[in-house]
């Protein structure tokens, strides 16, 4: 504990930023010697600029301390780049995070398949489909998947890995125990639970536009590859495959409708040599030579198969007005009483009854069911992945299916 705090003194330096630490750490070997070490011996340290010599100068560790204290009381781990278990994918990269909280399960990530996925926010329901699929058959197939936690390709690649059954890892551009956007907040704790919540920012830090190029990195670092699912030729997706290139990972994108916007990105990745995928097996076959005790080929797709997952993907869903307006549509499924309880929770099931026919947001759905706020987040963030439930764009919730009684 007592090494941690030097870490995060170093971390905690205004002006200095991670370049000018790793300097600072490549001269003085430890953070510790750097705390101890007399005035004049930061200007032996190479660019540093005299703003960061200053910061150096500043020895107040309450900060630091301030962060410990948050960790223990949120159970977060700091891992440091000193640190055994450190990810020799990130120690390789020219600018390593020095020190990265993490909520939830602990990866030697060297030793994972994982497959970062990434896309618009603004992503068209092609895109949502598509990336909920390959997130679903990444993580049936052994892969560990790897996104953010922004709306659109992000969450649907998150949710299709967690209906998949495998576990999944957040890197964030804040804390950790700060949801962005606010109505993934159930999504957060799910992923926490199944898998790992990762920042290099720590705890209580707000989620800043300019912290997000800087995250990419740890995000293509991580893994074996980066997927484009949806992406303007010029965006943040870009700036993830950018870093994936200057990292030597792999590169995959799934082909589009060559009129899309959001198909451009892709498309064009794949004009420059990206591998075009329409399955996650595409992913997956990559490499089984490298990881055969975790990753399992599965039946290939025939390619009527495959354009037959993507036809599907791009039929966008009912509108949530016509659903509100015919709640028990023909289409609707039924649950037999027999098997309710071998496909849902409880909470789950407590939950589309209290929906019935209607459109309830999730403060509602606490009060209707009499289940704590937590466990309804939970319990709506499982139900979505199941395509049990679907959330409209008011932030209100309906349910896909019925219960017979």
């Amino acid at each position: 504990m007592a090494t941690l705090k030097y870490w995060l003194w170093l971390t905690g330096r205004r002006g200095l930023g991670n370049a000018g630490a790793l300097r600072v750490l490549d001269h003085f070997v430890t953070p510790e010697r750097a705390f101890y070490a007399d005035p004049e011996e930061y200007a032996l340290v190479e660019d540093l600029t005299p703003a960061a010599r200053r910061a150096l100068l500043d020895k107040d560790t309450g900060g630091a301390e301030r962060i410990l204290e948050d960790c223990a009381r949120l159970d977060l781990r700091i891992m440091t780049l000193q640190d055994a278990d450190y990810p020799e994918r990130l120690r390789q990269l020219p600018d390593p995070p020095l020190a990265l909280y993490i909520r939830g399960r602990t990866f030697a990530f060297d030793e994972e398949a994982a497959v970062c996925m990434v896309g618009a926010r603004e992503a068209t329901p092609y895109g949502i489909g598509s990336a909920g699929r390959l997130g679903l058959e990444l993580a049936r197939g052994g892969a560990l998947v790897v996104s953010g936690m922004a709306q659109g390709i992000d969450t649907a690649s998150v949710q299709g890995a967690l209906k998949g059954g495998g576990p999944v890892v957040s890197v964030l551009g804040g804390g950790v125990d700060v949801p962005y956007p606010r109505e993934n907040r159930w999504l957060y704790e799910d992923v926490a639970a199944a898998g790992a919540l990762i920042s290099e920012y720590p705890p209580g830090t707000e989620h800043r536009g300019e912290h997000f190029p800087v995250r990419n990195r740890i995000l293509s670092g991580l893994c074996l590859g980066v997927v484009a699912v949806e992406c303007r030729p010029h965006s943040g997706t870009m700036i993830t495959v950018d870093r994936a290139l200057e990292q030597n990972r792999d590169l995959f994108a799934v082909p589009g409708n060559i009129d899309a916007p959001m198909s451009q990105g892709p498309n064009l990745l794949i004009q420059q040599g990206a591998k075009l995928v329409t399955s996650g097996r595409d992913i997956l076959e990559e490499y089984w030579d490298r990881f055969p005790a975790k990753l399992s080929p599965g039946e290939p797709l025939s390619p009527a198969a495959a354009a037959a997952r993507l036809e599907t993907a791009a039929c966008p869903a009912p509108a949530p007005a016509e659903r509100e307006e015919a709640p028990a549509a023909p289409g609707r499924e039924r649950i037999p009483a027999a098997e309710q309880r071998d496909r849902f929770t409880d909470d789950e099931l407590a939950l589309i009854a209290a929906l019935g026919g209607r459109r309830r947001s999730a403060d509602e759905l606490v009060e209707a069911a009499q289940i704590p706020a937590r466990r309804v987040l939970s319990a709506l963030t499982m139900l979505q992945v199941q395509g049990a439930v679907e959330e409209g764009p008011d932030r209100r919730f309906s349910a896909l299916v019925e219960l017979e009684e």
